[in-house]
């Protein structure tokens, strides 16, 4: 039986307030469309935020995993679990890194990595490790990937933070040198390819390569988070691969179950011997149900050319918005639309968290991240006609609230 759901419809009593949601619930999707529970339709421009690869009810996906389900959901990690190696072996192969640990979160697959870069320089004898972080960055909410952010609206209440971080801005080699001069208990350098929560800002091809290359001078290990990035949603398997560089760890999440909840750890050579019996684990990391996702997914997307989509996509999508709103580009009311491949980000001059409403009442489904950037992250799939027709409704959305709030072209 299907609920309406109103505009003025209270949160539940009963689930823990921690979102401000939107009034409209999903009942179900389809490609790159949801319904509503009252049956109004929606396109689908963020993808469960960057986790939906293949959209909605994939007609392969979901047969794998109805059979999975039918065989086995859940084995512990005192046994061995089949398709946790024939998953773990394909992503050493589309990373050229060496072995993986899962997960079942982008938040677990962060804190691993902060235990990797400490457990690293303890071994070195390091009694106070450190860790690079960056300005704008997000890696989670525990209190350790919690104190790696660098937003402090989303830290407040919740000190003393962790201690052992060192924050720097984004593409800024010089800034990195400096910071971290004669510093000896620098033992990682943590970043995000593409800072997604922060604002959509890539870091830029020439500041990795340079940040790659400052980590092998230092012994340091180069920690890139793919969680929102990764898996595809660039172009590439991974955002850093751009750069023609490969991390020593490499954090995954959201894309790589399609919407099974999945994370992984990815470690290089220098990384890849840290932890032995007994130092980590995961209740449910790499259980069947989860592992299947993984590789179905993998094995959909490469069949269908999805990061040959990405990018033909991503580029006719930022095309399209950058001709619609080309005079508010000129004027500075908006000031930057930017991304890489099906990870794009409207940068408006103005705070804009009221175009989530706005939009879902015409019929499109987006997020508004760092108080004023539009950020589109729609499945993979997506096609050149649902687009057009994405930007349809967002283009003119945005030129009206611009005028509302007396920023004009």
């Amino acid at each position: 039986m299907s609920s309406t759901v109103s505009a003025a419809a209270p949160s539940s009593p009963h689930v823990m307030n921690t979102y401000g949601r939107l009034a409209m619930a999903v009942s179900h999707g389809q490609g790159c469309r949801v319904w509503d529970v009252n049956g109004r339709e929606y396109l689908d421009a963020l993808g469960g935020i960057a986790v939906n690869t293949l959209g909605h009810n994939h007609p392969d996906l979901v047969p794998a995993l109805q059979e999975q389900l039918g065989k086995i959901i859940h084995s512990c990690n005192y046994y061995h679990v089949p398709l946790q190696e024939q998953l773990a072996a394909k992503l050493v192969a589309l990373s050229g890194m060496r072995n993986v640990f899962f997960c079942s979160t982008g938040l677990e697959a962060n804190e691993a990595a902060i235990k990797l870069a400490r457990k690293f320089g303890h071994d070195k004898g390091i009694e106070r490790p450190e860790i690079v972080v960056y300005e704008k960055a997000f890696h989670g909410r525990s209190i350790a990937t919690l104190s790696a952010t660098a937003n402090t609206k989303i830290q407040a209440g919740f000190g003393p933070l962790l201690e052992g971080f060192v924050r720097v801005p984004v593409n800024n080699i010089a800034a990195l040198r400096d910071a971290t001069a004669n510093n000896p208990n620098i033992v990682a350098v943590f970043l995000e390819a593409v800072q997604g929560e922060g604002g959509v800002n890539p870091m830029h091809m020439d500041y990795l390569r340079d940040v790659r290359a400052l980590c092998d001078t230092r012994d340091w290990l180069l920690m890139i988070d793919e969680v929102q990035c990764g898996m595809g949603r660039t172009g590439k398997w991974f955002a850093h691969q751009w750069a023609g560089i490969v991390p020593d760890v490499m954090p995954l999440a959201k894309g790589l179950g399609s919407g099974v909840p999945i994370g992984a750890v990815v470690a290089g050579p220098k990384a890849a011997s840290i932890f032995s019996p007994g130092n980590h684990g995961s209740t449910f990391g790499g259980n069947p149900l989860a592992m299947r996702a993984g590789v179905e997914t993998i094995r959909i997307m490469e069949r269908d050319g999805l990061l040959d989509n990405a990018t033909v996509m991503g580029r006719h999508f930022t095309e399209a918005l950058q001709r619609e709103l080309a005079d508010q580009l000129a004027s500075g009311a908006v000031k930057d639309i930017r991304g890489r491949g099906l990870m794009i980000g409207i940068e408006l001059a103005v705070p804009c968290s009221a175009l989530m409403q706005q939009s879902l009442d015409k019929g499109l489904l987006i997020s508004v991240t760092a108080e004023s950037v539009v950020r589109l992250v729609p499945p993979l799939i997506v096609t050149a006609a649902e687009v057009d027709a994405m930007v349809a409704i967002l283009a003119p959305l945005i030129r009206n609230f611009l005028a509302d709030a007396g920023v004009t072209a």
